[in-house]
Formats: structure tokens, C-alpha cells, sequence
């Protein structure tokens, strides 16, 4: 990926997040599954950022994407779970009075992504997804 532009900046800041449903249930299956790709993909556009790779598996979701400076990750985390969240429930109700109003777990694991290429990432993201396919 090449180095992106805002009016006075040059930037790439890329990030592999990881982020689980409460308590790691295996919820994300089925047509839910198409629900959190499609609601993470709008959220992301909302936001000017860009998905390079991402996998919704059983109990977990990875995202390799590049956020723009201007925004902390862990203000977009905020944002992409919280109003994920909502999507999801407006889609889902049947959902909503499992785990009192939170669909993801509080945390999130991410790491820059910078002596490691975007191939490496978006193979391992495709392994993970792989994986959680067989264990279906």
C-alpha cells in the first residue's frame, strides 16, 4: 500500500487489530457473519479508512487496516465497536438481552504493522479465517 495524503500530511499507518464477542462466544457464524462484514465495511467508509485485509471468524474478527492519523486507534476502536454494536442489535434484537447491551468484550488486541510486509499480514489474516472455516 502507498503512502496516503491528507491536505498537508504524507502517511501510512497501518494497524492488525483483533476483537472478540463477549465472554469469546462462537457467535459470528452464518448470516450474522455477512452482517459483521457488511456493518465493519460501512463503518470503516464512514471514516475514511481503509480495510487492506479482514476475516470475521467463529469468535473473533481481524482487521488489518489504515487509519488516518488524525484519528487514534483507540478512538476508532471505540467507534467501530460501538456503533457496531448497534447495527448489530437493530439487525439482530433476539441478540440484544444475551449480554446486557455489549456485543464485543471491552478489550482489543492491535499492533503497527511495519517490519513485516502487507502480504505477510493479509496471509496470516487468510490462515486465520482458514482455520475458523475447518473448525465450522
Amino acid at each position: 500500500m502507498d503512502n496516503k495524503s491528507l491536505s498537508h500530511t504524507r502517511w501510512k499507518c497501518q494497524y492488525h487489530i483483533v476483537f472478540i464477542p463477549k465472554y469469546r462466544k462462537k457467535v459470528l457464524y452464518g448470516r450474522l457473519k455477512v452482517d459483521v462484514k457488511e456493518i465493519i465495511c460501512t463503518l470503516c467508509k464512514y471514516k475514511r479508512v481503509d480495510i487492506i485485509a479482514g476475516a470475521v471468524c467463529a469468535d473473533h474478527v481481524h482487521l488489518s487496516v489504515a487509519i488516518p492519523p488524525k484519528i487514534s486507534v483507540s478512538d476508532f476502536m471505540g467507534y467501530l465497536k460501538g456503533k457496531s454494536t448497534l447495527m448489530i442489535y437493530d439487525r439482530r434484537p433476539e441478540l440484544q438481552s444475551r449480554w446486557d447491551k455489549s456485543f464485543w468484550a471491552r478489550g482489543y488486541y492491535v499492533e503497527t504493522i511495519g517490519n513485516i510486509t502487507d502480504a505477510a499480514v493479509e496471509r496470516y489474516i487468510r490462515e486465520q479465517a482458514d482455520k475458523s472455516r475447518d473448525e465450522d
